[in-house]
């Protein structure tokens, strides 16, 4: 088996990975601050460049529907905007109140032999835990305490899977290179972006300045990646739909850090009038972002290429956790769970007990890419037509974080200044929703003429209206 190159956790090789032109990143500029997303991994340089590599892929998208000259281009990274927006669930208040951001059943446990992390956020997943760990659905961390502490890590992380529930047991970067599922990761690039057809070229109004105004997106998909990836398609201008089943509900919490600059409605593809609804929809859409574990659409007629052969010129972006392929390919997975897997949390950790990075950055991390492909597939389709297929997985960007090195700080300001994690005020700002007055975290990415912030807030999880909004 071949294997991807190991890449510098960096800008430039992000931006190739998105088959960006390398003169471009001429046009970046840094600010780098001390104490931004401080790890033993390189956390800050692969959210440095992701949001650089998006916000390059916005400005690129913009001049070439202004008809200006790429070489006018000016993004602008600042680690404290970064940082604070990689952590935006933390900063998030509704009304002064702190959100929950993981339930008690969402955590390390010891094992006889290790550790495991569950997720259980979710009252479907925390159901299925319950159920296969042999406990009523209101345990408490205390009487499931000592019932793991009596198994092994593995044993339990396969029998909560096949319960359809959510549980790794603690890997070292040299196990998961060892695992079947890790040497599939390790074997990939960091995305793939494919054309999948000779559509014709894409016809993008001129003389716009926003890069995704006139952009229908279908955003199916759920918790932080995705949805970060399509609040920022929304704050570039797209007109953005999440649409969700009705049998699983989202957490309000969730929704009101990622539903910035969306409407959000609610359909169920068995029943067959919403069916119809959402095909309606598609027909409309010029890009659908899923996220859900691969395979979970494909009975609805929704796998990738099958939208792309439907819809010719459609851009679709998936994203899962594991990867669609190796052994893991139908499994369900978060950035929490990836991290233990994938070596990050025995790397940020000690002999004593696992850590974790300063913020989910596979999940945002991920989000920013995702979109930055998006805008770089539109960006494309302008000149070369054909569909495009975008696929990504959390396990490929922890990947990416765990094998890349380091990468010299030349091109970066050198006059780094204190980031204070504590008082991030300067990207932190305050708006009257539906849900409450929010204090929220600004959007990182910065172009000259791009948008300073979103043009709505987020709304009730799926209350609106299943259609397009007027064009114009």
């Amino acid at each position: 088996m071949t294997h991807a190159p190991h890449l510098p956790v960096d800008t430039r090789a992000a931006w190739a990975a998105l088959g960006g032109d390398p003169a471009l990143l001429a046009r970046i500029s840094y600010r780098t601050r001390a104490g931004a997303l401080p790890a033993r991994l390189p956390a800050v340089d692969l959210a440095r460049a992701v949001v650089g590599c998006c916000s390059l892929a916005a400005a690129e998208l913009a001049a070439t529907r202004a008809r200006h000259s790429l070489g006018a281009i000016r993004v602008r990274v600042d680690d404290g905007a970064v940082a604070t927006a990689f952590t935006s669930e933390r900063h998030l208040l509704i009304d002064g109140r702190v959100p929950v951001n993981f339930a008690p059943l969402s955590r390390f446990w010891r094992t006889r032999d290790g550790w495991l992390r569950t997720h259980a956020n979710y009252p479907h997943h925390r159901a299925r835990l319950c159920a296969a760990l042999g406990v009523g659905m209101d345990a408490t961390v205390d009487e499931v305490a000592p019932l793991l502490a009596e198994r092994s890590a593995l044993e339990i992380e396969e029998t909560v899977y096949a319960a359809g529930g959510l549980a790794v047991a603690l890997r070292t970067p040299e196990e998961w290179a060892a695992h079947p599922q890790g040497a599939q990761v390790a074997a990939r690039p960091l995305l793939a972006l494919d054309r999948v057809d000779a559509a014709p070229a894409r016809a993008l109004s001129r003389g716009v300045l926003s890069p995704a105004a006139g952009i229908r997106v279908l955003d199916l998909t759920r918790v932080i990646a995705g949805p970060v990836a399509t609040r920022t398609l929304a704050l570039l201008g797209a007109d953005v739909l999440r649409v969700d089943t009705p049998q699983l509900p989202e957490a309000a919490d969730a929704h009101a850090d990622t539903g910035f600059g969306k409407r959000s409605t609610r359909l169920d593809l068995t029943d067959g009038a919403d069916r119809r609804t959402f095909d309606e929809l598609l027909a409309g859409a010029d890009v659908v972002v899923t996220g859900y574990r691969p395979g979970a659409l494909d009975r609805f007629g929704l796998a990738p290429e099958a939208l792309a052969e439907r819809r010719p010129g459609l851009v679709v972006a998936a994203l899962s956790a594991w990867g669609g392929y190796g052994p893991w390919n139908g499994r369900r997975g978060f950035d929490s769970l990836v991290q233990v897997a994938a070596g990050i949390a025995a790397t940020e950790g000690s002999p004593e007990r696992p850590g974790a990075l300063p913020a989910q950055a596979l999940d945002h991390g991920t989000g920013y890419l995702l979109a930055a492909a998006v805008l770089r597939a539109l960006t494309e389709q302008t000149a070369q037509g054909g569909s495009r297929v975008v696929r990504l997985a959390l396990a490929q960007t922890a990947a990416w974080l765990v094998q890349g090195a380091r990468p010299s700080p030349s091109g970066y300001d050198e006059r780094a200044e204190p980031y204070e994690a504590d008082d991030p005020a300067a990207w932190l700002t305050e708006a009257d929703s539906p849900v409450g007055r929010l204090r929220h975290a600004l959007p990182p990415l910065s172009f000259d003429g791009g948008p300073a912030n979103w043009a709505r807030p987020p709304g009730c999880w799926g209350t609106d209206e299943a259609g397009w909004l007027p064009a114009g």
